[in-house]
């Protein structure tokens, strides 16, 4: 980690963390489609991979905002999620119990996506950047339905399905 001195320091580093964090959910989410066999399921992770591109673009954004170059920084809890996703897909046979999984992997990545959107927005507003607090609020409310919706695929159909 760069030396942080400022609240402008530790604002980019943890925009270029959610950067790094938002990129490599891009790239497993193909995977996770492929590996879904419930329907809903496939099409949640498939619009939540258009959202993503969305996400990654306003992010974009903000660092223009903040006139730094968009560069990442490693993540290294959303690699350990990634991680603990790939585990679950290459494991797990049954293909009822891996969506289950999937899908628990899923909203711990909209978890800590949750979590980072929402102190970047209180960060922003402290630091006077209201165009960045508007795009990461866009973010944040994209991410609580996306949890939201997996929440109710869980309930209603995937944990079911997995508990036969």
């Amino acid at each position: 980690m760069a030396a942080v001195k400022s609240m402008d320091d530790l604002f980019l580093h943890t925009l270029k963390d959610i950067f790094y964090a938002e990129k490599l959910i891009l790239r497993s989410l193909p995977k996770m489609i492929k590996q879904a066999q419930t329907p809903e399921l496939k099409q949640a992770f498939e619009k939540h991979r258009e959202e993503t591109e969305g996400q990654i673009e306003r992010l974009e954004q903000v660092f223009e905002e903040c006139q730094t170059p968009a560069r990442a920084v490693r993540c290294e809890a959303m690699d350990g999620i990634i991680a603990e996703a790939k585990d679950i897909m290459d494991e797990v046979e049954d293909p009822e119990l891996r969506d289950a999984g999937m899908l628990a992997a899923a909203q711990t990545v909209e978890h800590y996506e949750i979590a980072r959107y929402g102190t970047l927005i209180a960060w922003a507003q402290q630091l006077g950047l209201k165009n960045a607090v508007k795009l990461l609020q866009q973010t944040l409310d994209e991410e609580k339905k996306t949890d939201k919706l997996l929440s109710e695929l869980a309930m209603k159909r995937v944990n079911q399905s997995a508990a036969q």
